[in-house]
């Protein structure tokens, strides 16, 4: 018999807690076969709540509860009731002590949420966790005073860690040790964590401001500690960058990560004790690339950060997720940007965007950044969320500038410090601190979908015409959108190539309700658009003329935008190679790649060889290797002409199609890169060796731009279907295999080498096991080589999953092996997955099946690439739609669907 379906959770539905929790203490009993979880609550009845309700209801799932008393009383049957998901308790006074007795089994809980064993206990309690330790209203905004003891063997566990500060330990009668930490922070029970395991420790101290010491501390598993010392070093910089960037100063006498192995998401900002999926904190030449160091360097910045823009200041309800988690990403990126390359920081966020989050917000699970309704919040951690969300906060710096967003955010945090907020409460700060309106901006949190511009150009010899028109499209339970405040940075070129505000322009005109401010300290000017159109008239100095002025738009990507704007090649490729800002000068550049892609696509999977590329496109490319190679140690040149010379990836391609060709997509991508290939192979090697060093490996700067453009021209060789160029390319991948220091080239070897044309199957097959032999101790390093197959574009792709399921190395239960392994091959191997037998479809469906019963997180997330189904032909739409029916009406081990899957492929189907 199939469950009730799942019921929604609407935000107009809020109300405010019944009681407020203001001291959590907490006892976890560790024994091998269970845990006992025995927690005291000082409860007072909230004086905002105006409701009649007499008593508090509990949220808990997969707990048996063993004990309840009520300020030391043992309650009687008739004044408490359990049910699946819930306690509640009768008749409470406005202000009491609960003590409830909670025994759990977390060496079965393989869904990897509240307290569960990975080698070590630990926890992972964000969205709705902790309603599996123990009894407890879990919501955000209830915000406690936690003291937590741990009573395991610490001859088994002698590392014991929870939130705040360790304030005391005894040996219990059995031997056993019980240590305590106290918090003296209130929190929400999100926040809370534990750890309790046999973890090697690496130490280091960061002074603030203000001369406080920090004692910061990195654990894991002994075979992984010294791979911990640049995510320590990463640490250090965010710290003191958070200080001097957003005055922020870190509040405890201590700072841990610990780093697991299994864990679902990549890492967790619990006060004061960060738990890590390893992923994201270890990193070593040997076992992370270039973008692992990068990814190390965010996410330790990102949970750090959310110290203050999370924690010290958090949500009033988890409709408001994005608040603390698009706020945070944007202060990543900027202290990325300010580490690195801001320009190739920007271009990289970019494409991300327009790649995944660009297709969430076309496809049915479209929903604003403050959504209205979900049954399973954790569906809604997505790039909406988080992407979108840090877009929309990055608008509000835009329009503001950096010092009066400075003084926005610091209004922001001491009006709110203590607080369970929304983002009005963030606009409002913004505004208050500034006194500029930013009513209609706010329609950024509640309209779903991505806002379209677009552009009509009119040209006379003294003046330019922009009309300007925006709209957005139709998004699931939103048909129509009243319009955006956009800011929309432009710049305006000569024939020379230099920029004119300042010198070529006199004087720019509206005709509507927008507003415009020059900044010709970066040649640009912003436009507020506000309306359904908007008009400008762009007058030139008599010494200019406007029939050669070239229009720069979008500057920066100054808001997350589609961007229609019909224009002659010539102009793109003049913006190509003169723009001033980087980020417009690699959108002209993408621009060619896609319009010469869709040309090619056009021809047809069957088209004749000769059906190549333009030698316009040719000839920009040959310039930009020439650039290359003339860049040396400009370590920021080199990283930005490697973007300039990548070609967009499918996924990237799709989102410029309504309906998608994959086969097509797939086929004009390889004949243009097969041609660029062949047709400047020696510069491509040239370019390759240029880029060449016997250098000792160091993540990041100048060597790191070696690594990616030697990467870009090695794989353009590849491609080269010319026999002699063949047998460069196969010494060369043999050579980066065998031979390098760092796993970045290694496995771009890898990669290239089982796919080359050079290189026979059975040498292919002796690639991928002398590299698992050699590598298979490191855990992370086997899941880039799990990766490297599942996402390799050859016949047989499917199959070669199927083996790798075989493998020792596959893990079930291990989130970063079924995203290596299920996710490579769903999300990056396009015309495999997409077969048009469906053999793909089904073979995911079957897995997801599997796995809602075991991790219902895990395999909400494979979901995904089937949602988008009315996206692609009709043949391959009632393919996905069957296969999504049959999930819709499957029944496990647990009855129907989680809630997590269940929402996914309902909405999907929803016409």
């Amino acid at each position: 018999m199939k469950d009730a379906q799942p019921i929604a959770i609407k935000l107009d539905e809020y109300r405010v807690p019944v009681y407020l929790v203001d001291e959590t203490h907490l006892d976890f009993d560790i024994k091998p076969e269970c845990t006992e979880v025995s927690s005291r609550l000082v409860l007072r009845r909230n004086p905002k709540d105006e409701s009649s309700a007499a008593g508090i209801v509990f949220d808990g799932q997969d707990l048996q509860l063993l004990k309840i008393e009520l300020d030391g009383r043992p309650l009687g049957d008739n004044e408490y009731q359990v049910s699946d998901n819930h306690l509640e308790v009768f008749n409470l006074p406005d202000s009491c002590e609960l003590g409830l007795v909670t025994r759990i089994y977390p060496e079965k809980n393989t869904a990897l949420e509240g307290l569960y064993k990975s080698g070590m206990y630990c926890t992972q309690c964000e969205a709705e966790g902790f309603r599996k330790i123990t009894y407890y209203p879990d919501r955000p905004d209830v915000l406690s005073r936690f003291t937590t003891t741990i009573i395991a063997d610490d001859t088994s566990y002698p590392t014991m860690l929870s939130n705040g500060n360790r304030v005391n330990e005894h040996r219990q009668s059995d031997g056993r040790l019980a240590v305590t930490w106290h918090d003296p922070f209130p929190k929400p029970s999100y926040l809370f964590a534990l750890v309790a395991g046999d973890l090697a420790l690496l130490e280091d101290e960061f002074t603030t401001g203000s001369n406080r010491k920090i004692a910061l501390r990195i654990y894991s598993e002994a075979h992984n500690i010294d791979q911990c010392g640049y995510a320590m070093d990463a640490l250090k910089r965010a710290m003191r960058w958070d200080e001097e960037v957003f005055g922020r100063e870190y509040d405890l006498d201590n700072f841990m990560i610990v780093a697991v192995d299994d864990f679902n998401m990549g890492a967790m900002e619990n006060k004061g004790l960060n738990i890590f999926n390893t992923s994201c904190v270890l990193a070593s030449a040997d076992t992370a690339t270039d973008v692992a160091y990068e990814r190390v360097e965010a996410v330790v910045a990102h949970e750090y950060f959310h110290n203050w823009s999370g924690n010290r200041v958090t949500c009033r309800d988890w409709f408001q997720l994005s608040l603390k988690e698009g706020f945070t990403v944007f202060r990543d990126a900027e202290f990325s940007s300010d580490m690195n390359s801001r320009t190739v920081k920007r271009i990289e966020d970019v494409n991300f965007l327009r790649t995944v989050q660009f297709a969430e917000d076309a496809g049915p699970l479209a929903h604003p950044i403050r959504p209205d309704s979900y049954i399973e919040i954790s569906n809604f951690y997505t790039t909406t969320i988080y992407e979108k969300g840090a877009e929309v906060v990055r608008m509000i710096h835009t329009l503001l500038g950096a010092e009066q967003f400075r003084a926005g955010s610091d209004l922001y945090f001491a009006r709110h410090d203590g607080d369970a907020v929304t983002t009005e409460d963030f606009v409002q700060a913004m505004e208050d601190a500034t006194g500029v309106d930013l009513q209609r901006f706010r329609r950024w949190y509640n309209q779903a979908g991505t806002p379209r511009i677009q552009v009509q150009q009119k040209k006379s010899p003294s003046a330019i015409e922009l009309v300007i028109q925006q709209d957005c499209p139709p998004t699931p339970g939103q048909q129509t959108k009243l319009p955006f405040h956009i800011p929309l940075r432009l710049g305006f070129l000569g024939a020379d190539g230099k920029d004119l505000l300042g010198s070529g322009i006199n004087r720019i005109e509206l005709s509507s309700d927008a507003d415009i401010v020059l900044d010709p300290a970066s040649s640009s000017c912003l436009l507020h658009l506000k309306e359904t159109e908007t008009c400008l008239d762009i007058t030139t100095t008599d010494e200019q003329g406007a029939e050669d002025v070239v229009v720069s738009l979008l500057r920066g990507y100054s808001a997350p935008i589609i961007v229609d704007f019909p224009r002659d090649s010539q102009e793109l490729y003049f913006l190509a190679a003169n723009d001033s800002d980087g980020f417009a000068r690699w959108d002209a550049k993408t621009r060619i790649f896609c319009d010469e892609l869709e040309a090619l696509r056009k021809t047809g999977v069957d088209a004749p060889a000769s059906a190549q590329v333009s030698e316009p496109l040719v000839a920009l490319v040959s310039q930009l290797i020439s650039q290359s190679l003339k860049a040396r140690d400009d370590g920021e040149a080199k990283a930005m002409l490697a973007g300039m010379l990548t070609t967009p990836e499918e996924s990237y391609l799709h989102e410029q199609m309504p309906i998608i060709d994959v086969d097509g997509i797939a086929v004009a991508r390889k004949r243009m890169r097969s041609t660029l290939g062949e047709r400047l192979f020696d510069d491509w090697h040239r370019l390759y060796l240029a880029n060449t060093s016997s250098d000792s490996y160091v993540p990041g700067g100048v060597q790191s731009a070696c690594r990616k453009i030697k990467a870009v021209a090695l794989s353009y060789m590849a491609v080269s279907s010319d026999m002699e160029h063949a047998g460069i390319v196969r010494s060369l991948v043999y050579s980066l295999v065998n031979d390098s220091d760092n796993l970045t080239d290694r496995l771009l070897g890898l990669r290239l080498g089982i796919s080359s044309p050079g290189i026979a199957d059975s040498e292919r097959s002796v690639l991928l096991d002398e590299f698992y032999t050699r590598w298979k101790q490191y855990k992370l390093v086997v899941n880039q080589w799990i990766s490297v197959q599942s996402t390799c574009a050859e016949p047989g792709a499917l199959q070669k999953v199927e083996q790798l399921e075989q493998h020792e190395s596959y893990d079930l239960k291990n989130p970063n092996c079924l995203r290596s392994l299920y996710g490579g091959f769903s999300v990056h191997n396009h015309q495999h997955f997409h077969n048009v037998d469906g053999s793909g479809y089904r073979f995911l469906a079957e897995r997801i099946k599997q796995l809602d019963s075991l991790n219902p997180q895990l395999a909400a997330r494979l979901v995904a690439p089937l949602t988008r189904w009315k996206r692609y032909d009709k043949s391959r739409q009632r393919v996905i739609k069957a296969v999504l029916l049959d999930l819709q009406a499957h029944e496990g081990e647990n009855g129907s669907l989680s809630r997590d899957v269940f929402e996914l492929i309902s909405k999907s189907l929803t016409d």
